[in-house]
């Protein structure tokens, strides 16, 4: 049986994140988890990936930026699955080719005076911003700081620097397609109640593609919660249930559809066959729903590898130039539609 590091992961009850570190030697796990870690490891032989890169230049360091606000990335963000796994991608990655990752977290609230802290990189580093959450002015402030750096899970269409985010126009617009074609006619949207550019561009893609049926949500069927929140209970299910209830819901992240598909299921409503689920991301957890949740997956790790070939370009090679990337999604069909 050939396993990947998120077979480890599921096997070994741990996070993703955690079999990186227990694999690469470092700190962050206890004994005991990475003794669990490598039981598993042994029992099926796993053979991490070593690639031999001759005559290519690499990166020694990179810096991964976290910077954390109000919005999605806060405190708690690695305990977040989407984070976990695409920090770990990076990890991986990175661990691949004898380079180190190290972490800064910074608080979006002094910005500034964090950029002027942090050390300075030499001609083999390059930094990394895990950029979910930064505003227009906050890109171009770490960009006027920082030398070789790449901004992940954004992007600004009228900025010149290097992005690496997954599509979420077309997601979104594969998601409400995907719903139409399941014959739902009235729709509904629960959004996040935190307004970031991802999440913006999944509002337009999902609205363009309801529009080629010439069908838009209608106001009553308009939600807007916390898109991380973990208590099941914070989404109120009965402003949907109790009020014209829509026949199919698309969440604009996998964390408000899993919690709506448990308080659905808890109110002894059947999905999908009273109400449809729709998510995106594609989140492990999706799968230990009942029913599983159909969502649109995210290629975390093509993300990583993305980030840091743009990495290398603007360190190594004197006539590179800033580039766009947004990595192509698909649709995951599992139960709840």
């Amino acid at each position: 049986m050939e396993i990947k590091m998120d077979d480890i992961a599921r096997l070994a009850n741990v996070s993703r994140s955690a079999v990186s570190l227990a694999l690469n030697g470092k700190d962050g796990v206890s004994e005991a988890t990475r003794a669990k870690i490598f039981k598993v490891i042994d029992k099926y032989n796993y053979k991490p990936l070593r690639k031999s890169k001759k005559n290519l230049h690499e990166l020694a360091t990179v810096n991964l930026l976290v910077v954390k606000s109000f919005a999605l990335v806060g405190n708690n963000y690695r305990s977040l699955p989407f984070f976990d796994n695409l920090i770990s991608s990076l990890s991986e990655r990175i661990s691949n080719t004898g380079g180190t990752l190290q972490i800064s977290t910074i608080d979006s609230q002094h910005l500034e005076q964090s950029l002027n802290d942090l050390p300075n990189s030499d001609e083999t580093t390059g930094t990394i911003v895990l950029a979910t959450d930064l505003s227009e002015s906050e890109v171009r402030t770490i960009q006027a700081k920082l030398e070789n750096v790449v901004f992940i899970d954004t992007y600004y269409r009228n900025i010149k620097a290097d992005f690496v985010t997954m599509d979420n126009y077309q997601g979104a617009f594969d998601a409400g397609i995907f719903m139409l074609n399941k014959v739902y006619q009235r729709i509904g949207y629960i959004a996040s109640n935190k307004l970031i550019a991802n999440f913006q561009m999944r509002r337009t893609g999902f609205n363009d593609a309801l529009a080629t049926r010439h069908i838009s949500i209608q106001p009553q069927h308009y939600y807007q919660v916390s898109p991380t929140a973990t208590a099941y209970d914070e989404l109120d299910i009965h402003q949907i249930i109790d009020h014209d209830a829509p026949d199919a819901v698309f969440c604009e992240d996998d964390y408000i559809a899993t919690r709506l598909i448990k308080q659905l299921v808890t109110a002894g409503i059947k999905v999908p066959d009273e109400i449809g689920v729709m998510g995106f991301d594609d989140i492990y957890e999706g799968t230990l729903l009942m029913p599983e949740l159909s969502t649109v997956h995210v290629p975390i790790y093509q993300i990583a590898s993305q980030a840091i070939q743009q990495l290398r370009g603007q360190v190594f090679k004197h006539d590179y130039a800033p580039q766009k990337s947004l990595i192509s999604t698909h649709i995951i069909e599992r139960n709840s539609i």
